[in-house]
């Protein structure tokens, strides 16, 4: 063994390992090992163990058995007391999970501080609140007898919860999905992004030492086809799945699901439009459609990459972006300066960086940005740049496509009617913004407009008791507040003769 590869192997063997949460247990999984890179730098970080199918088995199995435990047994104000236990665990631990969060993402610690990890612990919060004041429904109704009869129904949590997160914003997406699911009473499986499995298994330590029951919470490690995804999807013992990601990836989680009448939830991808009319306060705009086109590097399934802008002040609102596109600092994700995070992966900046390539090669006008930045002390990170176009026809797969990086392209348009068939020209229908100080066209606007979330004059701002999810392609089902508690249970009717 030369001195090089004996060198690489010490550096591989000091490395932190990732394992699999199962019955409460950290344990090495079946399948591979494989490396978890820190996006900034192209570093590996940590190993991770990958679930093999007998894994994911004994995962469900224990989740399977929590539910005839004491967690099955547990009343409603005992689970939301380990689910408020929950929130405080995680904020006690908080800057474990900040820097985990980053080293996974490569966002920037002044985004992933005021967000993710926040959001991550406060939707255990909202979920506790929601199922201590949920009822169910109650009918009197009448017999030939006279007697009369009484029907009510009983609220009962599913079984065990296929939970399959993505990379984006991976501890605020999983515990959206996982606490109520436990504030219904279920167990989890979740099968985390390969590119981002550290918080879900940190929130494993979190949970063990608030006392959640062994089983209730597992994880296991992996990827798509032929890993953990396919082997959770796919397992008949799961009861429901719930998925948030790429709508290919939907289709065949949905197409699995038949398989056993399981039901699903799913939030999927977008393109989604932006519509600023002439009377938009321009300063307020401007800052919106900046979070919306490039917060979190454009990796959010809410942002804009299709902006339809009211051709009297298209110059001005194309030039205002560009300029906001061009303020964006690189630079080390911990330091709370950098405002700019680099992709999550090297794989995913060569699509964007393609369809970067692809804009100039159709003749687009290229406002700002366009290209991979060379950021110093950082130079093998996924960086790309925010990018402004403008020029292109609506058939462009730069205008068509979810890039799903930090760009957008501008389109003038003359009538609000114009401009809402415009906006919904698209496959898909998550989310849009309408830019306008005209209350009734905000009104007439987000009824036509075919999205599932809409906000007037503002950009994820969020209640969580609201519904949340798409339409079109961008998805099925609605969580959020009561929605999510009528997909996490079933309703059960009891009819008693009186």
């Amino acid at each position: 063994m030369n001195e090089a590869t004996r060198a690489a192997g010490t550096a591989t063997a000091s490395l932190p390992r990732v394992h699999n949460f199962i019955g409460g247990q950290f344990v090495e999984g079946g399948g591979t090992t494989f490396e978890n890179r820190f996006p900034a730098s192209d570093a590996v970080v940590s190993l991770v163990s990958e679930a093999s199918a007998d894994d994911v088995d004994r995962a469900v199995t224990a989740a399977r058995k929590a539910l005839s435990g004491p967690w099955g047994r547990m009343s409603v104000p005992d689970r939301v007391a380990l689910l408020r236990r929950l929130v405080d665990g995680i904020t006690a631990r908080f800057d474990e999970f900040l820097a985990a969060e980053i080293r996974d993402t490569g966002k920037p610690a002044s985004l992933a501080s005021h967000i993710d990890i926040p959001r991550g612990a406060a939707n255990f919060a909202v979920f506790a609140d929601q199922i201590t004041t949920i009822g169910t429904e109650t009918f009197e109704m009448p017999t030939p007898d006279g007697a009369g009869a009484l029907n009510y129904a009983l609220r009962m949590p599913r079984g065990v919860i296929g939970v399959v997160c993505p990379w984006n914003l991976p501890l605020l997406l999983m515990t959206w999905k996982v606490a109520p699911a436990l504030a219904c009473g279920n167990a989890v499986v979740v099968k985390p992004s390969e590119e981002t499995p550290s918080t879900a298994t940190l929130l494993g330590e979190v949970m063990n030492e608030v006392g959640i029951p062994e089983g209730v919470y597992n994880v296991v490690h992996g990827f798509g086809p032929g890993s953990a995804g396919e082997f959770l999807t796919t397992h008949p013992g799961v009861d429901a799945i719930t998925f948030t990601g790429e709508t290919v990836t939907g289709e065949a989680i949905m197409a699995a699901a038949s398989k056993g009448v399981r039901p699903v939830s799913l939030e999927l991808g977008g393109k989604n439009p932006a519509l600023v009319f002439d009377d938009a306060d321009l300063e307020k705009t401007i800052e919106g459609l900046g979070r919306s086109c490039f917060a979190n590097t454009g990796q959010v399934c809410l942002g804009t990459e299709r902006v339809y802008v009211q051709r009297g002040i298209f110059d001005r609102v194309a030039e205002a972006l560009a300029e906001k596109a061009r303020g964006y600092a690189f630079g080390d994700p911990f330091a709370q300066t950098t405002t700019m995070g680099p992709t999550i992966s090297a794989e995913h900046q060569r699509k964007v960086l393609s369809y970067y390539e692809k804009a100039k090669a159709e003749g687009a006008t290229v406002l700002a940005g366009g290209g991979a930045p060379t950021v110093e002390g950082y130079e093998k990170g996924y960086w790309v740049e925010p990018t402004v176009w403008t020029g292109l026809p609506e058939t462009s797969p730069v205008v068509t496509d979810e890039i799903f990086g930090p760009c957008a392209h501008l389109t003038p348009f003359d009538t609000e009617e114009e401009g809402i068939a415009l906006a919904n020209n698209s496959p898909y229908g998550l989310a849009t913004s309408i830019w306008t100080q005209d209350l009734s066209r905000a009104h007439r606007a987000a009824k036509q407009v075919e999205a599932g979330i809409t906000w007037v004059n503002c950009w994820f701002l969020r209640d969580l008791r609201t519904a949340f999810g798409g339409s079109k392609a961008s998805g099925i089902g609605r969580e959020g507040g009561v929605h999510s508690l009528e997909f996490y249970t079933e309703l059960r009717n009891v009819c008693v003769k009186l």
